[in-house]
């Protein structure tokens, strides 16, 4: 998968106490190349175009671990695969975003720019990688 990049508004977020990782349900949220995420305008889920998830297993994202040692936190996520049950829409933008605040509604966190066009067919799977060792994100303390 593509680096991921954060929205600029996360350390806001974060030093606001907006997240908690370790119980706050995180959702993935997929747009379309022509409505590319902006790391810098947008803010929540509102300011964003999905994708009709018509046809679409479920989006909700398990968190392993939301830790620290050695003064390194690490929020690593299960690895999500996505399951059409008939066609998707095309996507290209896997967007993170926290579904349990409500001040601000629905955070964004990051995204990941897939590079190009995914098209699920009936009984095709898309598999979001999170890297086991280093997590989606990193804090150094």
């Amino acid at each position: 998968m593509a680096t991921f990049s954060t929205f600029d508004t996360l350390g806001e977020h974060l030093a606001e106490k907006v997240h908690k990782w370790d119980t706050d349900q995180l959702v993935v949220a997929l747009c379309s190349a022509a409505n590319a995420p902006s790391v810098s305008a947008d803010l929540v889920l509102a300011d964003i175009v999905e994708i009709s998830y018509t046809n679409l297993s479920s989006r909700n994202l398990t968190t392993s671990s939301s830790s620290s040692s050695g003064g390194l936190y690490k929020l690593v996520l299960a690895d999500l695969v996505l399951t059409a049950s008939g066609t998707v829409a095309t996507f290209r933008y896997v967007v993170i975003y926290n579904d349990t605040p409500t001040s601000p509604a629905d955070p964004l966190i990051g995204f990941y720019d897939h590079g190009s066009d995914v098209s699920l067919l009936n009984g095709q799977t898309y598999t979001i990688d999170f890297n086991p060792t280093n997590g989606l994100i990193q804090i150094q303390t």
